[in-house]
């Protein structure tokens, strides 16, 4: 069996209209025998406030009633159909009982059950939405088969333990129906709930992919493909029809927001390829993601990604010495911290991170307990307000000419830092966060609009 997984993201499954024309591509396609959809669109961001401590008993229930009138929306549009309702009535009062259990417990597993919530609405009303055009269609519980650790909020997935028990609960089931599963979720050896972060589900269509070796993913959202950068910042930016798995994962990586970073992962390792297109308007095509591509040109695209930290370590022990940079990365892990950027000189190193790598529960990275037990071997500083500018192609570390055309567009900018060599796919500036829109424009302008 050619097996294609389909992801819907929050704005394509939004509303009972949106999902209609989600399920006219999955059965527009045969081979489209596993969905994965995200939660409605608002439903996460008001789950993700229901996690906060400072909420109220009368915010707390304004959104309860906010997220119960958009899954209600849908529910009336399909009639009501008693087992639906009773699914959708169980999993909002479990959001009212998990979102009062915080108030007296703080409690990261209760947070990650509480944010799962969205995604097992979604999923219940988009497979009634197939059974009602006519498919066997059913809802399945990814956390039967979606194993990961217990590091709650940024669960970490276990490739083996997810292909095996994909083989066997979720395979068998593919022959006769069409079915609906949840991203972003998954659960611990100890069935406790946990999320794989934000942006998830992309990485949760890929994992389950891989584990049942399918012939493609499709990542549905509301963009026809990517495009050379963000058209909001350069009306002339176009959509690319094809791209290698390498710049693909470095737009991901830099700030291409119509694909979660991790996403490619499985994919690479299993040489699946990757659709992107819009939910919207299917007929506008999209973007193929390849191991292998036609036109590999030396200038791909230019990606942003705002609201960067600037982590500024200080210490004389570097000077001459070993072990320093070892015991910053020792300690960055122990706190889950994954560093993007470096660039050292005698005393000082200069990290990049991003925040929008937070956990599910929008909790930050840079806690107090990091930064005192940085402090304990060099001097910090942290710098906010930044944006990384990344310009993606291919054979950028060994072509002449490259630097001296981005740093003319860059010569009006104060530049924080630059990343250049350790990848053949990206030349990366930080810049501040009010200059990036100007400095993405500018820089498309140059690389693509040329004559």
């Amino acid at each position: 069996m050619s097996l294609v997984v389909a992801k819907f993201g929050g704005t394509s499954v939004a509303d009972y209209g949106a999902m209609n024309r989600c399920a006219e591509i999955v059965l527009g396609n045969p081979d489209c025998r596993l969905v994965v959809v995200s939660a409605s669109s608002g439903v996460t961001n008001l789950l993700v406030e229901l996690t906060q401590e400072s909420i109220n008993d009368d915010g707390r229930l304004q959104r309860l009633k906010q997220i119960a009138q958009i899954q209600y929306a849908i529910l009336d549009k399909l009639g009501r159909p008693n087992d639906v309702a009773a699914a959708l009535d169980k999993l909002l009062s479990r959001m009212a009982v998990l979102s009062e259990a915080l108030v007296s417990a703080r409690s990261k597993a209760t947070m990650d059950e509480l944010l799962s919530l969205g995604e097992q609405c979604s999923s219940a009303l988009f497979a009634a939405v197939l059974r009602e055009k006519g498919a066997n269609s059913s809802a399945f519980d990814v956390r039967r088969v979606l194993r990961t650790d217990s590091h709650f909020g940024r669960a970490e997935p276990q490739v083996e333990q997810i292909a095996l028990l994909s083989r066997e609960h979720l395979l068998p089931l593919l022959s006769e129906q069409v079915i609906v599963t949840q991203g972003f979720i998954g659960a611990d050896e100890a069935g406790q709930t946990t999320t794989l972060g934000r942006g998830g589900s992309d990485y949760s269509a890929a994992l389950l992919a891989e584990a049942l070796t399918a012939s493609a993913v499709e990542i549905w959202t509301d963009v026809a493909g990517i495009y050379t950068t963000d058209p909001r910042l350069a009306p002339n930016a176009h959509p690319i029809a094809e791209i290698s798995f390498n710049e693909a994962a470095e737009m991901a990586t830099f700030g291409a927001k119509v694909l979660h970073p991790a996403t490619i992962l499985p994919a690479v390792r299993q040489q699946i390829q990757v659709f992107v297109g819009s939910s919207k308007e299917p007929e506008k095509g999209g973007t193929w993601i390849r191991h292998q591509v036609e036109d590999a040109p030396v200038f791909r695209a230019v990606a942003l990604r705002r609201d960067q930290t600037l982590l500024n370590l200080h210490s004389l022990q570097m000077l001459h010495a070993q072990g320093f940079l070892a015991e910053t990365f020792a300690t960055l892990a122990r706190h889950k911290i994954s560093v993007d950027l470096i660039t050292t000189s005698e005393v000082n190193v200069s990290l990049t991170l991003d925040k929008t790598g937070s956990d599910s529960s929008g909790q930050g990275l840079l806690s107090e307990a990091l930064l005192q037990e940085l402090s304990q071997h060099c001097r910090v500083r942290v710098e906010d307000g930044l944006a990384l500018v990344a310009i993606i192609g291919n054979r950028i570390a060994t072509t002449a000419g490259i630097c001296r055309r981005v740093f003319e567009v860059l010569e009006p900018h104060n530049v924080r830092m630059i990343c250049q060599g350790a990848s053949p796919h990206n030349l990366c500036v930080l810049v501040a966060e009010s200059e990036a829109a100007q400095v993405v424009k500018a820089l498309h302008e140059n690389l693509f609009e040329g004559a």
